[in-house]
Parts: C-alpha cells; structure tokens; sequence
C-alpha cells in the first residue's frame, strides 16, 4: 500500500507541473488553424494597449484544412462591422463563393466609451489626420497587420488570396493599407473614399479596382470639402479632399500603369476605365456609376438619402469586386 501511494503522489505531482512544461506546446497547438462552425464569430485581440473586435464570417464549406480566400471590409466612419455587412451582404457573398469574410471595428476618440455614430463614432485613422486632434491617433495599419497574423494562425487562409475592400473613411484606409501592407494583400477594392496618403512608396504593385458616384456630396469626384446632400458641413468633414482624377493618377503611376487607360466603357450609367498593364502586369480600374450618392452600389443604403444621396442598382458592387479579386490572387 505504501508503494502505491507514492506512485499516486508521483503521478500527481506530474500532473501538476505538466501544464507549465508544456505551456510554449499548448500556447502553440491552441493557435494551430482549426475548423469552425458555418456563421459568424465575435474574436478580439490586444493591439498595443487597446482591445480590438471583428467579427469572422465562417462559410459552409469550411473545413479548417482546405485553405479558403480572405476578404477583409472596412466599415465606414461612424458605422460598424454589422452595419457594413448589412449594407453590402458581404456574408452572403463569402457563404455563397467560399471565402472567409472578416469585419474589424474601427475604434471611437473616446475608447471608454461605447461608439455611438453621433457622439462617439468608430473612424478609422486613414491618413487624413482628421478624427483626433490633440490625441494619439490609433495606428490602424498595425491593427490591421496584426489581424492577418491572428486570422492566419486561427484559420486556414489562403496568403496569396487576401483581399481589403472599404466604404468611405475605410475605403481611405483601403488605400493606405494597398500603399503600407502591399506585400500581405493581393488587391484591394476602395468605394467612394479618397487617398490621402503621398507619396505612394509599394512594397510590390497590387490590382486596384475603384468605385464611386458621381452624385457622391461626401465623396465629390472634383474634391473639396464633403458636404451632406443637406449642404451641411462639420469640423470631421470639413478638411478638403483631393479630386478623384487626381489620386487615381497618382496610384496609375505608382503602379507603372499608363496615364491614358486601355479601354474605356460606358452602358447603362456605368463608366468603366481600365489602366495597364503596369509592372507585373497589374491593373487599376475605376468605375464610375451616374447619379450614385454616397452608398454602396446596389447595396442597402442605413442613412436617409437626404443625408447622403440617392441609391443605384446600376451594378452590385459586391458581385463587381469579388470577381475582380478572384482575378488577380497575389503572384
């Protein structure tokens, strides 16, 4: 009896120091890409010293071993994750075609607040130097980066299909991502935003697709201060943006593209120009849709269109961007 006591106590005594053994091997295989059920999960991470939320999209056909495409959308200032899917059915998309789709939140001037689209609304620092005079700005690119590193590590991404797209102040940060992450992303997709960031220094050139409205009174294709479709302004809107021509120039040439598009088309409201082939034979195309304000092109529009324009189901964008990407995987 008493021999076997102490082979109890021994076994114990394993058991007890195990876990601190092999806690580098836990920490390890608890990061390992696993399977995961058909829906949405609510995942955060800690970026420096803030905690930061998204939200993954998990399709059907999700299996944690067959390495599946990775969208990431950027909401726009004020909104948030949901919203943004709600307007652009990005899920519904990601459900149908196969793909991990991935909405990070953008966080409030106030983090201890909870984000509030007129107090406290979640903005993204795109470079614009807009959203936080005289408080530290939060550094967006390494969120983002950060993301991708905690996405690889718990799902089975396929690195040369990932994909940013953005609506409005996340299409400015779409931008910034293609200048500053160009060696993660494959391409990326910005709506009716403007680039802010100069001089454009790429990593490597990625495929740039486009699109805004030229009734757009918060993303006027000539530049200037945005304005509501009231006339109003305010201090976040109020800084002039750049004419659109005149950043789709900027990145034509960043991408070796010809100033002069390829091809140019117009039906139904719809004007498609097309620039390339740049280095490594990438392209920028820029769509343009009549008569569009500033929502997602046949998309659900959350603001009144005295707010922010008139709808237009001319195209879905949705369905435009995800067959643009499907083109141009990371080479």
């Amino acid at each position: 009896m008493h021999h076997r006591q102490k082979i109890r106590t021994a076994l114990l005594l394993v058991l007890a120091i195990l876990p601190f053994c092999l806690n580098g091997i836990v920490k390890t295989s608890a990061a390992q890409p696993q399977s995961a059920s058909f829906g949405d999960h609510h995942l955060s991470l800690r970026v420096g010293e803030l905690d930061r939320r998204y939200t993954v999209h998990i399709p059907p056909r999700y299996d944690g071993k067959t390495s599946l495409p990775l969208l990431i959308m950027l909401h726009g200032g004020g909104g948030t994750g949901k919203a943004a899917d709600i307007e652009t059915g990005w899920s519904s998309k990601a459900t149908e075609a196969g793909f991990l789709a991935v909405f990070p939140e953008a966080m409030p001037p106030d983090p201890s607040r909870p984000g509030s689209f007129g107090r406290n609304p979640q903005l993204w620092n795109d470079g614009s130097d807009r959203f936080y005079p005289g408080r530290k700005a939060p550094d967006d690119v390494m969120f983002i980066n950060t993301l991708l590193d905690d996405l690889s590590a718990k799902f089975t991404v396929d690195q040369r299909r990932i994909f940013v797209t953005g609506f409005s102040n996340g299409a400015s940060l779409c931008f910034r991502l293609g200048a500053e992450l160009s060696g993660r992303i494959a391409a990326i997709a910005p709506v009716a935003g403007s680039s802010w960031r100069v001089p454009l220094r790429l990593e490597r050139p990625l495929p740039i697709l486009y699109i805004t409205g030229t009734a757009d009174p918060l993303n006027p294709l000539g530049g200037g201060v945005p304005r509501l479709a009231t006339g109003g302004s305010d201090q976040v809107r109020g800084k002039p943006k750049p004419p659109v021509r005149d950043f789709i120039a900027q990145w034509t040439e960043a991408l070796g593209c010809p100033a002069t598009p390829q091809n140019i088309s117009e039906a139904n409201g719809v004007r498609t120009e097309i620039y390339g082939p740049g280095r490594e034979g990438v392209e920028l195309i820029y769509i343009s849709v009549e008569g569009l304000g500033h929502t997602w092109a046949g998309g659900r529009s959350l603001l009144p269109e005295f707010m922010v324009g008139k709808q237009s189901d001319k195209i879905k964008a949705t369905d435009v961007i995800w067959d643009f990407f499907q083109k141009h995987p990371q080479k």
